[in-house]
């Protein structure tokens, strides 16, 4: 493929647009059923688009993990992800869900630590400083009253920045099959166990619903992972950031949300901070694993979790 940023810009941001209808479509749900429900027949649904997938994996081997330990961590984040994602969305304004979960980049900076041996300057130390103090802008403790949707989208952000580096850290080795298969897996056996408590029949439109979530999943994936095989790392990555423009769009023209000054301002700083950490990463010898630059930033909801192949390092994705 050839290599092209313009062209790789244009696809990022075409799959954030797509992604931020997704969340729309859940937000839509949201307000009928259960986290536990939409995620369950989004998967359902999203099993056939998955069997193509694997279909074409032609890489010998088993089903087996090689790393069975990080395997079942990174799909229990994807699990926790997944419900954490879909709720926050379902409960809190658009753009305030974005602004939290922006914090993934400066999260993985930081678990990538511990995890892959990576080491942090002062530069990308004050970053990521920077960076939470804009999650306390916008959550505003003390003048503004916490929810479990705020807890909810925190942890989102927190395991879907481990699922990240556990896949920078195992991922060259896993087959491409085994990362996409196990989350789906057990999204389907441990929402099925939950279905009981909280089902709600659905009338046929909004099993469609279910159908949309799953094939713009599928899409805007793919988009991403053409886009960063196409372009830097460094070009792709900051496209995310443009969910934040649809979040105003569909919030004011969807769900009659405005958000407040606050909820821009702590954005704008975590936005900031990430474009920093980033571009930093990006320099060389600055990073030797670059755990954010080269980690897709949007997180894994465990309907179509992104594939990292061993060509993926090779080419910059």
């Amino acid at each position: 493929m050839a290599k092209s940023n313009t062209r790789g810009a244009f696809l990022a941001l075409l799959a954030f647009a797509i992604y931020a209808t997704h969340d729309v479509v859940v937000k839509l749900l949201g307000r009928d059923y259960s986290a536990v429900q939409i995620l369950f027949f989004a998967t359902l649904l999203g099993f056939p688009l998955a069997t193509i997938i694997l279909m074409r994996d032609r890489v010998s081997g088993n089903l087996r993990p090689r790393h069975p330990w990080w395997v079942l961590l990174r799909t229990g984040c994807i699990v926790t992800t997944a419900l954490c994602a879909f709720y926050a969305f379902s409960v809190l304004p658009l753009a305030q869900t974005y602004a939290i979960l922006f914090t993934m980049p400066l999260l993985v900076t930081l678990l990538a630590i511990p995890l892959l041996g990576e080491t942090i300057g002062l530069h990308r130390g004050c970053a990521i400083a920077a960076g939470l103090c804009g999650v306390l802008i916008v959550l505003r403790p003390g003048a503004e009253p916490l929810s479990l949707g705020h807890g909810a989208a925190l942890l989102a952000a927190a395991t879907s920045s481990l699922g990240s580096v556990i896949v920078r850290k195992i991922g060259q080795d896993e087959r491409s099959v085994v990362l996409l298969l196990y989350p789906m897996v057990a999204n389907f056996f441990v929402l099925g166990l939950a279905l009981p408590f909280v089902y709600r029949p659905m009338p046929i439109e909004h099993l469609g619903m279910m159908g949309i979530i799953a094939v713009f999943s599928l899409v805007a994936m793919l988009l991403t992972i053409a886009a960063y095989r196409m372009a830097e790392a460094v070009i792709v990555a900051p496209m995310q950031y443009s969910q934040m423009i649809w979040a105003a769009i569909f919030g004011w023209l969807v769900f009659g949300e405005r958000a407040d000054v606050w909820t821009w301002l702590g954005a704008g700083v975590i936005i900031a901070s990430g474009l920093y950490i980033v571009g930093r990463e990006a320099r060389r010898n600055v990073s030797e694993h670059r755990p954010a630059s080269q980690t897709r930033l949007r997180p894994e909801v465990g309907l179509m979790p992104r594939l990292l192949r061993r060509r993926d390092t090779r080419d910059g994705a």
